[in-house]
């Protein structure tokens, strides 16, 4: 009996190494073709400090100098940026595959599902953290920014807590590409559109109409700005942050789970109905 549990340990082992290893690979096949596109990462990096910059400038427009005004902006645009990575990365994980015409053989490749998605996901953080740190960088050479009373520490687990619940939501709106590859993709920005608007990434969601204002409460990113600002602004303690975290991590025990769900049924539904194919 002893034996036969000690060989089963082994080939758990040996699976889930294997497993880990599958899901390197597509983190490594996601830098290869971040080094083919090579240009356009330039472009979209650029656009990136731009668009921050821009909004910064903005607060320096309205008298903010260097001050609570302009962090205010620059943290929102920071934050979103890095989240809106991860949504991003996630949901048109199958639009890649397509345009690389590579999703027959991924979805017919002898791994589990799970391990495929956790690949995506481990890329997408990765990709999204060098993305806002070389932002930062940039735009912290702009601004006189007064960080001295931050929180930087209590901002990290922050930041790190609320990917788990976008991650969640990218899966769910990965579904869509599968369900109709001419529009699936394009409809995943409207998601993303309807968070930006109701999560008070530049604004206080107090400004919105009160019809709009109930929206914020579902979304993991006005919990994410309200926590990461509070730690970068007011330097609250991590403590402090506690309340927006334990949101944040119910959030992401709910979306992960269904987002595998409803990834799994459009799969099923696009293997039954022949749209899992290189071009829609």
């Amino acid at each position: 009996m002893a034996i036969e549990k000690r060989i089963l340990n082994s080939r758990w082992k040996e699976t889930g190494l294997q497993e880990i290893k599958a899901s390197y690979g597509l983190v490594e096949r996601n830098f290869n073709l971040v080094k083919r596109y090579i240009g356009w990462e330039v472009v979209f990096l650029f656009y990136a400090v731009v668009n921050t910059l821009t909004i910064g400038f903005i607060g320096v427009d309205r008298g903010g100098g260097g001050g609570e005004r302009v962090l205010y902006l620059v943290a929102g645009a920071l934050l979103w940026g890095f989240l809106s990575i991860l949504f991003h990365e996630v949901s048109e994980s199958v639009a890649w595959e397509r345009w690389e015409g590579t999703i027959e053989y991924t979805f017919m490749a002898p791994i589990r599902r799970l391990t495929y998605l956790g690949g995506v996901c481990l890329w997408a953080t990765i990709y999204g953290a060098i993305r806002t740190i070389i932002v930062m960088i940039v735009v912290a050479s702009f601004f006189d920014l007064d960080l001295s009373r931050s929180n930087l520490a209590g901002a990290f687990v922050v930041l790190l807590v609320s990917s788990v619940s976008f991650i969640g939501l990218g899966l769910v709106a990965a579904v869509l590409p599968l369900l109709s590859p001419e529009r699936g993709a394009q409809a995943t920005h409207i998601m993303e559109g309807v968070i930006l608007l109701v999560s008070g990434v530049y604004y206080d969601v107090t400004v919105m109409p009160r019809w709009i204002q109930p929206l914020a409460v579902l979304s993991p990113a006005t919990y994410t700005l309200r926590a990461a600002r509070a730690a970068l602004l007011h330097g609250a303690p991590t403590r402090a942050l506690v309340p927006e975290l334990l949101i944040l991590l119910a959030i992401g025990a709910v979306c992960v789970p269904l987002g595998l769900i409803v990834f799994n049924w459009g799969e099923t539904y696009a293997m039954r109905v022949g749209r899992l194919k290189r071009s829609g």
